[in-house]
């Protein structure tokens, strides 16, 4: 079963991450409740949490690639953790800057502690990212390969901070093309899936140009991914994607089949230029996009990536049961229904 996996990798990792932020001085008030509630560990009041928030699909996904590459996915957990801690760091800052109240079901951390102090949150899960990282010697990762992690890892916050600084400059303007567009997904969506690809395949084989196939396979995967989650903000149903019809329209975000829709229709760039939205409008603009079959233009795009991901996984050959269990991961992705 897909989900084997997860829960084969699930205990070790989580006390892994709770091993590095263990590091943490425990003398510092509320600093450490502050670092333990985005991870779903402690509530507000630094009461255990009944259940840890998010899938933490990126770190499962690099130990899997590790796995499939032929490693010992045990000796990539420091690394696995890392990749978490990086991942919560930016939605952290993230929901700063979207001004995000809610996540995953609770009040986010600047919405709690106030924005200087989720700041604070969010700057030291970055730091103990690397920190974890740095365990990876003690699992007998050779040096050579720990550099070549850490620079990836740098690499990747670059991009993720690139694609934000991205995804925040299109909300103002009226023109964004769509290499643009997929521009900024390949930081913002794509690239620490990528890295976890990567950093797997790199620890489990110390061959830079296998791990550039599996870095390559998840960066076509997180952008289709990506592209997908742009059609559910549409048209997906809201009993499967839990979010109102149309969200996406209400918000006037410009994702992948408003972009194509606005190089075809003056009309849906007018109603796209209003303040604020009516329910009207939002009408009037999906209508608009049925009409130019912005639905199917999109999904050409998703198979597009989704193809070309599976390419380079074949191209990386994975091996044995994780191969497997891969293969499933990349479908499940795609199984979330319109």
């Amino acid at each position: 079963m897909f989900d084997n996996f997860m829960q084969r990798y699930s205990d070790a990792l989580d006390t892994t991450m709770r091993e590095t932020v263990d590091l943490l001085p425990a003398e510092t008030p509320g600093f450490e409740v502050m670092s333990r509630y985005p991870l779903g560990w402690v509530n507000q009041d630094n009461q255990p949490h009944e259940r840890q928030t998010g899938k933490r699909i990126r770190p499962m996904f690099l130990l899997l690639c590790t796995e499939a590459a032929g490693g010992d996915w045990q000796q990539a957990l420091p690394a696995a953790s890392a990749v978490e801690l990086i991942h919560n760091f930016s939605l952290i800052h993230d929901d700063i800057q979207d001004d995000s109240p809610i996540r995953h079901g609770r009040p986010t951390v600047w919405k709690v502690w106030g924005v200087p102090n989720a700041i604070n949150a969010g700057d030291v899960l970055f730091s103990l990212a690397y920190a974890s990282l740095s365990n990876l010697s003690e699992r007998g990762v050779p040096a050579e390969i720990i550099l070549q992690a850490w620079k990836i890892l740098n690499h990747t916050n670059i991009e993720l901070t690139r694609g934000q600084h991205l995804d925040m400059y299109f909300e103002k303007q009226d023109h964004v093309t769509i290499e643009e567009y997929v521009s900024m997904i390949s930081g913002k969506s794509a690239a620490l899936l990528s890295a976890c690809a990567e950093i797997g395949a790199l620890i489990a084989t110390q061959d830079k140009n296998l791990a550039q196939r599996y870095a390559d396979f998840a960066l076509n995967l997180g952008i289709a991914f990506q592209i997908r989650d742009d059609i559910l903000g549409i048209w997906g149903n809201p009993d499967v994607t839990g979010k109102s019809t149309a969200t996406d329209i209400v918000s006037r975000k410009k994702s992948l089949p408003v972009l194509y829709g606005l190089t075809q229709s003056d009309r849906l760039a007018t109603i796209y230029q209003k303040p604020e939205l009516t329910d009207a409008d939002v009408a009037e603009a999906v209508t608009i996009l049925d009409s130019l079959d912005a639905q199917g233009y999109t999904r050409s795009m998703e198979t597009t990536y989704y193809e070309s991901a599976l390419t380079a996984l074949d191209g990386a050959n994975p091996q044995g049961q994780a191969a497997k269990w891969l293969h499933q991961f990349v479908n499940a992705l795609f199984e979330r229904n319109y």
